[in-house]
């Protein structure tokens, strides 16, 4: 038996119902943020995420999935979505477009070599957004808050904004040679990898997952006192706009993010999920003033953020939060021999088109079996067709709330199915109405 590659997963039933409802919830969102969506390849050349997410990560050095194409083309399945964001926005000259900024959102799969645990893949979905074109810290605070929206909305609670600042170059510069300073009597203390990233790019050691717990790297020096005056005034007017939007953040000088482009504000934002204990960080981001440029483009700034959709959706799993509680269809279709199927066909089509959601027996089942389908699909209503059917130009309707059953004219069907469902939105799962009392021991509506 041929089976999945190590560290991917099949999609499907209740968590693929899960996964689309959350993008079109996203999708919904993002219209009212007024950002544009975009798609970029799955794959891309492996110079872009070289350059873009930097030679020295983890990502880049241990995760990538690297190829070479038919053409000897070196090639990157996409790790992030923020670098092919970027080269397209230099591609299509969006610098161009007099509507700035250009703010995008995506969401699709990624992919990195990591060893595969609880809710962490080798493949796996990421929703993020990008905005590009200026550096006011309006934007920061913007981005920070569609994050806190989205979760708000979803009922997440405890929703936290973790949030620090790397300043500009030269603030960066300032703070990478008291880094150096700092550690260098220490390095040996240090895994190989801090090692090599000492001589390469010392603020990745402060994001090492192996040394995490080292005295050393608990009391290295703090971006924030490294920062010129334009920095701290950058990151001042952010927390005034998340206080103005009352959202609930928390300093905390250790973040610095696993990537080479940030620049001033970066961030986590976590939420409190019960089972998750410390691991809770739903989404991280940050601003990245240098990468456009890095790429080869006109000096952009932007800001954005990515979330795990995997984790997402395993928070709200385990805050038994549904984005798909109404899993039932409007009608299902019950042909009773084969001279009904033609025309049950037809109408099963005609349903669809008008926006009944509809399904149809393919199996020739005997009416027993087919109620109990009908059952199992949470159908509202059940429509039986047979030979007097046919005959005699009406259809036999079951409510399969009520179990009554009355025949409708052929010509009245949609008419009555219309009607009937509003009503229906009206009624318990006992088939009571929502706005009288009943005595059902198991109804769900206030007796």
């Amino acid at each position: 038996m041929i089976t999945k590659p190590k560290g991917t997963y099949d999609l499907y039933g209740k968590k693929g119902k899960e996964t689309v409802a959350l993008r079109n919830f996203i999708e919904e969102l993002m219209d009212k943020f007024n950002y544009e969506y975009i798609k970029t390849p799955l794959f891309e050349s492996s110079e872009l995420f070289h350059r873009g997410v930097g030679d020295t990560t983890d990502i880049v050095t241990k995760e990538t999935y690297d190829f070479v194409d038919r053409g000897d083309r070196n090639m990157t399945l996409r790790p992030e979505g923020t670098a092919g964001v970027i080269r397209s926005y230099i591609e299509n000259k969006m610098s161009n477009d007099a509507s700035v900024p250009k703010k995008f959102w995506y969401f699709g799969p990624m992919y990195r070599y990591e060893r595969p645990q609880s809710g962490r893949y080798r493949e796996f979905q990421q929703f993020g957004i990008e905005a590009l074109g200026s550096n006011d810290p309006m934007l920061d605070a913007e981005v920070i808050s569609v994050a806190t929206t989205l979760f708000n909305m979803l009922g997440l609670q405890g929703i936290k904004v973790n949030i620090n600042t790397l300043g500009d170059n030269e603030s960066r510069e300032l703070y990478r040679n008291a880094l150096l300073d700092y550690l260098r009597p220490h390095i040996d203390s240090l895994c190989d990898d801090c090692k090599k990233r000492f001589e390469k790019n010392p603020l990745r050691i402060l994001d090492c997952k192996v040394d995490g717990d080292n005295e050393v790297l608990k009391n290295v020096p703090k971006t924030i006192d490294y920062l010129n005056e334009s920095s701290k005034k950058h990151f001042d007017k952010v927390l005034k706009y998340l206080d103005a939007l009352e959202i609930e953040y928390n300093i905390d000088t250790s973040i610095v993010r696993g990537l080479d482009y940030y620049t001033h504000t970066v961030f986590e934002i976590e939420a409190s999920v019960e089972g998750f204990g410390s691991q809770n960080v739903m989404c991280g981001g940050g601003r990245y003033d240098n990468l456009v440029k890095t790429l080869g483009g006109p000096d952009t700034p932007g800001v954005g953020f990515a979330i795990g959709i995997e984790r997402l959706l395993t928070a709200l799993e385990f805050e038994e939060i549904s984005l798909t509680d109404d899993d039932s269809i409007d009608c299902y279709i019950m042909p009773m021999g084969d001279e009904q199927k033609e025309f049950s066909f037809a109408l099963l089509s005609a349903l669809r088109i008008l926006g009944i959601k509809s399904d149809i027996d393919y199996l020739n089942r005997s009416i027993k079996s087919n109620f109990k389908q009908a059952e199992r699909l949470n159908a509202k209503f059940a429509i039986i067709i047979g030979e007097k059917e046919l005959e005699e130009d009406y259809l036999t309707v079951r409510n399969m709330q009520t179990k009554e059953e009355e025949k409708v004219a052929n010509e009245m069907i949609i008419t009555y199915l219309f009607d009937s469902l509003m009503d229906n939105e009206d009624l318990c799962d006992c088939g009571c109405s929502h706005d009288h009392e009943c005595d059902c021991d198991d109804c769900d509506c206030d007796k």
